[in-house]
């Protein structure tokens, strides 16, 4: 990957929409350059997908938590039972395996208050596995510019 892919990929990830023509322009190729490049940056898997941003408001999940999971027992099979179960509850928009104080952080969205703790008593906890759950409410989330680069 050179200078050229990378100025491609910071404008793709501002605006995945963009025409190939207009892409093209903004890094310094001709069409037909720039799209082998971006083929070639889709079929390595750099590039893993398009998609579009929604308001979670909009769509009736205008709360957004952040849970903190604690595992009873951390055996394989309890943790692959906790995965399968994660990945399959509706409302969990993001689950990371950490390091820290928690086991899992997992990103939830839902309508409002009273969901959550619907959600949190009856999907969350329930959960092969978890041994405890703490709950960050966000009360506001700064929109930051697209995967800004981290300087050397």
């Amino acid at each position: 990957m050179d200078d050229v892919d990378r100025r491609i990929l910071a404008v793709l990830e501002r605006d995945g929409r963009i025409s190939n023509n207009e892409l093209a322009a903004r890094v310094g190729l001709s069409p037909s350059p720039c799209l082998r490049r971006v083929r070639n940056l889709e079929e390595a898997g750099v590039i893993r997908g398009y998609r579009a941003v929604v308001d979670p408001a909009a769509v009736g999940r205008g709360l957004r938590v952040f849970a903190g999971v604690r595992l009873m027992r951390h055996t394989r099979t309890e943790v692959v039972a906790f995965e399968e179960g994660v990945m399959a509850v509706p409302g969990v928009i993001a689950c990371h395996h950490i390091t820290g104080s928690f086991d899992y952080l997992i990103q939830v969205e839902v309508a409002d208050l009273p969901a959550y703790e619907e959600f949190h008593a009856n999907q969350l906890a329930a959960l092969p596995g978890v041994a405890t759950v703490n709950s960050f409410v966000i009360m506001k989330t700064l929109d930051l510019p697209a995967h800004r680069p981290v300087e050397p």
